[in-house]
């Protein structure tokens, strides 16, 4: 008769359901962990990797905005300077006159859900909170601008700390980290000691590990597999799989050249895939372009951790 695993073999393949936290706004709260919460992406950018300037134009950004919100996005994250790999660096006015307009005519139009502004830079950010936005989403974790941690203190807002390996135009060009996972747990724990030094309270704190960001293919589905190490930093956890190279890379080794033909909805997939995939390991919130198809995919996740 065959053995049973090992407790810990046990806990390693069927992770412990989600710890439930309390994201406090500036006036009002988010409950992590009941259900998984979808951060759909706005991208105000002539340059980003996936839309591809589809949104740099005012108007279409509003229109994008709101339907988001009618897709079943819980937040909504905007973005007026590309982090891709190699991307051009904006200063601060530019990404200002991006997205303070679009933030505001939302605001206007009666968006409901929490903004998030995805700037390092604390001017923008600053900006972005007085027009209506409720969540600072940093990919440097506070380390690019030092006035930035302040900031968010000032307006009470909540703030995502990212892992993120040298810059959006050194990463991808890094020596490879052996251990990929303590690197950045590591990293997380210095941008909360960053955090708590700008006297950010706890309960604003999101950590996002970073997929994609100074990281290989190999280490981008390590992280999704190991999210209940980083789950025990004692942080809601945000994931963002969304048409990253690391799947463009699968879909087109597995389908070859039908991968051209059937990009857009392979990588819409496989996203889905990758999110489910994080939801089950213990991710808060999902970050996607797609937020549709992403909805369904993390009704079903959390029927399953239910």
């Amino acid at each position: 008769m065959p053995r049973l695993p090992r407790s810990e073999s046990l806990i390693a393949l069927f992770p412990p359901s989600r710890r439930r936290y309390t994201l406090q706004l500036p006036a009002r709260s988010l409950t992590l962990g009941e259900r998984t919460l979808l951060m759909g992406i706005l991208n105000v950018t002539p340059d980003s990797f996936s839309e591809q300037g589809r949104y740099f134009d005012r108007q279409a950004a509003v229109a994008r905005g709101l339907e988001i919100e009618r897709e079943g996005a819980d937040l909504l994250d905007i973005g007026g300077e590309s982090t891709r790999p190699g991307a051009t660096p904006v200063d601060a006015q530019e990404e200002m006159d991006r997205v303070l307009p679009v933030i505001e005519a939302l605001r206007r139009k009666g968006l409901c859900i929490p903004i998030s502004i995805d700037t390092y830079k604390a001017a923008v950010a600053g900006r972005a909170l007085a027009a209506g936005a409720e969540i600072v989403n940093d990919v440097s974790g506070l380390r690019y601008d030092k006035r930035m941690g302040a900031v968010v203190r000032e307006h009470r807002a909540g703030v995502v700390l990212m892992h993120l390996r040298g810059t959006p135009r050194t990463m991808q060009t890094l020596p490879r980290v052996q251990r990929i996972i303590p690197a950045i747990q590591r990293g997380l724990l210095a941008a909360v000691e960053r955090a708590r030094k700008a006297g950010i309270a706890r309960r604003r704190i999101i950590l996002d590990p970073g997929i994609g960001f100074g990281k290989d293919a190999s280490q981008n589905y390590e992280i999704l597999r190991e999210l209940p190490r980083l789950a025990r930093l004692g942080f809601p956890l945000l994931v963002g799989p969304s048409r990253k190279s690391f799947l463009e890379k699968t879909a087109s080794n597995l389908v070859g050249g039908a991968f051209e033909r059937r990009k857009e909805e392979l990588l819409t997939l496989l996203t889905a895939v990758a999110g489910v995939a994080a939801i089950l390991h213990g991710a808060h919130l999902v970050r996607v372009h797609d937020v549709r198809e992403m909805a369904a995919a993390a009704r079903v996740a959390d029927r399953i951790l239910r």
